[in-house]
């Protein structure tokens, strides 16, 4: 169930993202996933599929960035770092 409390907060930013700044839909969404935060690119793949179904994000392409820097300040964690809208 962490993944989906994670996933939960990530659809929760990137639909307060979108509503702030008026799209319809997102089109691509940019993440990074630090060397320690137990998720591999295909597993947060799999579960953004999944999570977004039904919302703004629901299709949009996924860039996700794995870093390997466990000494990262942000290691732990999994960080949206941009996404792609239409109006």
């Amino acid at each position: 169930m962490h993944e989906a409390s994670i996933m939960n907060d990530l659809m929760d930013k990137i639909g307060n993202i979108a509503k702030d700044e008026g799209v319809t839909r997102v089109t691509c969404v940019d993440v990074w996933l630090g060397a320690l935060s137990h998720m591999s690119a295909k597993h947060f793949r799999e579960h953004f599929e999944e999570s977004s179904r039904g919302t703004l994000a629901e299709g949009a392409r996924l860039v996700v960035e794995c870093s390997e820097d466990i000494r990262h300040p942000d290691a732990q964690s999994i960080m949206l770092r941009s996404i792609e809208a239409e109006d």
